[in-house]
């Protein structure tokens, strides 16, 4: 079974598979993953001048069908999503209904771990809605992930290559920690989320756990970055975002058997930072002020104390 440093290795070269996988070279990613996931799995490969009759793939015992979609620039050609899900849908319809009826029906995109746009989710919950489909949803990069997770290490290695050793992984800088504190050293904070910023109520909480004033202020300006956080944890698979959970638990729970308060607040910002600077500290404290929130970390006030 993989370790923690074996999976951040895996979910590092998975996402540069995502980014360099346009057009065929996605379908065939996804194909690969499905035969391991889904023995009754059947890619249907374009024949001739009739093509896939807009099916890349189906589970006939099931009547599960997939239409795999690979733009180069998915944030500029949303309108083209929303256009082929709608015609490779009616022709699937056209195409296979009779024979093999539809009961499910999933729009595989690539986005790149930058999310679909909601117009195309109601366009999908219409499709399902109209059609009376026991489910239908818009799948991205981040459930290709999951599922990749999901199968034996093996298999996972035929699909990503040769897993390293994890007394080797220094030098292959792999780090979940380290790619999501740079993913907030880079990010920008729109005007929008500046003006409807509110500090989260969590000053019962400072004063029980002997936090100061300084410490407070810091995770004030660090939960401005929680919803961008949040909202890159949901673009990426499930369990990076378990992982984040459980490495701040871990840490937080090793320091807090002989630090309290400032102390301990500080001993787990330099645990975590990769550097002992304040544009590396601010990325960090943000992630901090996201597991303080909810209680993650730090004890959480009870009426009898």
């Amino acid at each position: 079974m993989l370790n923690r440093e074996e999976k951040a290795q895996v979910r590092e070269r998975f996402k540069l598979k995502i980014h360099e996988s346009d057009g065929q070279a996605f379908e065939t990613l996804f194909t690969k993953i499905m035969r391991y996931a889904e023995p009754d799995f059947q890619q249907i490969k374009p024949w001739g001048n009739i093509g896939d009759r807009k099916n890349d793939g189906y589970i006939k015992s099931k009547g599960i069908y997939f239409q795999v979609y690979a733009p180069e620039n998915i944030q500029n050609n949303y309108l083209e999503i929303i256009k082929k899900l709608e015609t490779d849908f009616a022709g699937l319809l056209k195409q296979w209904n009779q024979s093999t009826p539809i009961k499910e029906f999933y729009f595989v995109v690539n986005d790149k771990y930058k999310g679909v746009n909601a117009d195309a989710e109601q366009v999908m919950k219409n499709i399902v809605d109209n059609n009376n489909l026991s489910n239908g949803e818009i799948k991205t990069a981040s459930d290709l992930e999951d599922l990749l997770f999901k199968l034996a290490d093996d298999q996972i290695e035929i699909i990503i290559g040769h897993i390293y050793n994890p007394t080797d992984i220094s030098i292959l800088n792999y780090s979940d920690l380290n790619v999501i504190i740079s993913h907030i050293m880079q990010s920008s904070i729109p005007i929008e989320s500046i003006k409807d910023w509110h500090v989260p109520d969590w000053n019962t909480k400072i004063q029980f756990n002997n936090l100061s004033e300084g410490t407070k202020s810091l995770l004030d300006q660090g939960s401005i970055q929680i919803e961008n956080l949040e909202n890159y944890l949901n673009n990426n698979s499930n369990s990076l975002s378990t992982e984040l959970c459980k490495k701040i638990r871990e840490i937080y729970s090793e320091e807090k058997q002989n630090s309290s308060g400032d102390e301990l607040f500080w001993k787990i910002v330099l645990r975590i930072s990769p550097k002992d600077e304040n544009s590396y500290v601010s990325a960090v404290v943000a992630i901090i002020a996201k597991y303080f929130e909810t209680c993650d970390i730090f004890e959480k006030p009870t009426e009898d104390k």
